[in-house]
């Protein structure tokens, strides 16, 4: 076995197929007022940490001077939407939670995820994992989101584990960008909705498609494959 220590997870994308829901909430709000929020839009936020999403919705779709609205009131709007969402209906991602439930089984587990502080407590709440993951950082803990390393980083700090130790689960291209920013092996998870283009899933050091498919030699083979990488 490779020198692994802990295993993070994302929550969007990787724990609930969530992104679905981020991408009707917003395309809703934008609807609601005669806008259109295309999948370049949807794309551009993803993995991206409340403020930074936020910006991006003003920009994108120039709040400020259609409707008045600012990143505070934009984040205040969307967080609404998914909130109610969730309290209809978790969408768990097939496979997810027994893959951190397996994943804790030899290796400290944590989480990763840039959704909004209460959003992911909910999500942590709900499906139990709260009382799994060791630690978690938040999009709002952070000054910086995904594509940034510092979310990881973060979390990384907190349970005691250096990157080059551990191995990270994620969807999306911001995701995968910051677990390489961070210096940590890679395991993309891209969900069928939104997959990624061969760029980005060249930056993984392995890829499953279900997240049935995870298990622990998985790991230990993103770990290796990430040791040869940075030895070139």
């Amino acid at each position: 076995m490779t020198s692994i220590q802990a295993v993070v997870f994302d929550m969007d994308g990787i724990l609930i197929d969530s992104e679905v829901l981020w991408r009707q909430a917003r395309e809703e709000f934008a609807a609601d007022h005669g806008m259109t929020w295309s999948a370049e839009d949807q794309e551009s936020t993803m993995g991206c940490n409340t403020r930074m999403w936020s910006r991006l919705m003003v920009e994108r779709l120039d709040l400020r001077a259609r409707l008045g609205m600012d990143e505070a009131a934009i984040a205040r709007e969307i967080k609404g939407r998914l909130l109610a969402k969730y309290e209809t209906h978790l969408p768990e991602r097939e496979g997810a939670i027994a893959a951190v439930r397996l994943a804790a089984t030899r290796y400290k587990v944590a989480l990763a995820s840039g959704s909004p502080n209460e959003l992911a407590a909910h999500v942590m709440k709900v499906t139990g994992l709260d009382k799994v993951f060791l630690a978690a950082t938040y999009g709002d803990d952070v000054a910086h989101g995904k594509p940034a390393p510092d979310i990881y980083l973060d979390v990384l700090k907190k349970i005691g584990v250096k990157p080059e130790h551990a191995v990270g689960v994620e969807d999306s291209g911001n995701g995968i960008r910051s677990l390489r920013a961070a210096g940590m092996g890679i395991i993309a998870a891209p969900g069928p909705e939104f997959p990624l283009t061969d760029e980005v899933l060249g930056l993984a050091d392995v890829r499953i498609v279900e997240m049935t498919a995870f298990d622990l030699d998985l790991v230990e083979r993103a770990s290796a494959a990430h040791m040869v990488r940075q030895q070139r």
